[in-house]
């Protein structure tokens, strides 16, 4: 393997359509967590056949991978994503989903982080501008620290039993 493909990747976007083309490269990397936050999931079209496919791929690769979400309010997700909802029963073992507490409810940014290497950022989750970094494990890292704190001010919110939150 040449240095080449070892160096990190960093790369802007500034709207919706390379929002989502940049979420499809990172959920087509290996990975074995993935973290999720988001402030309602609107962005991530979890209610279309082929993102719910590339998370069944991601969670399939493996019985140890995770997919952990944390969010600030999941009624989208339990009144508009039936497809995510019913991927959760499915993957019941191996998805956590996370509803933050009332204090950290004004943090707006989004990411997804793919173990603590690879991430795609938008720093106002109501805009599709941001970036998607791969093999950038400084970032990663603070990324997924991020993520571990917001996930310790939440609590399990959402389950595979749950109807109509």
């Amino acid at each position: 393997m040449s240095d080449e493909t070892l160096q990190p990747e960093y790369r802007r976007f500034d709207g919706e359509a390379e929002f989502q083309h940049a979420v499809d490269q990172l959920l087509a990397v290996p990975g074995r967590e993935l973290r999720v936050f988001d402030p309602d999931l609107q962005g991530l079209r979890l209610n279309s056949p082929a993102r719910i496919e590339q998370l069944e791929r991601f969670l399939q690769a493996s019985r140890t991978r995770r997919l952990y979400i944390a969010l600030h309010d999941p009624g989208h997700l339990t009144r508009s994503c039936p497809r995510m909802m019913n991927l959760l029963a499915r993957y019941a073992h191996a998805i956590q989903i996370h509803r933050t507490h009332e204090e950290i409810r004004s943090i707006q940014d989004a990411f997804l982080v793919l173990d603590a290497s690879h991430y795609v950022r938008r720093a106002v989750a109501e805009f599709f501008r941001g970036a998607i970094g791969v093999r950038d494990e400084t970032e990663g890292l603070a990324m997924r620290s991020r993520f571990l704190e917001i996930w310790g001010s939440s609590y399990p919110a959402v389950s595979s039993t749950t109807v109509g939150l």
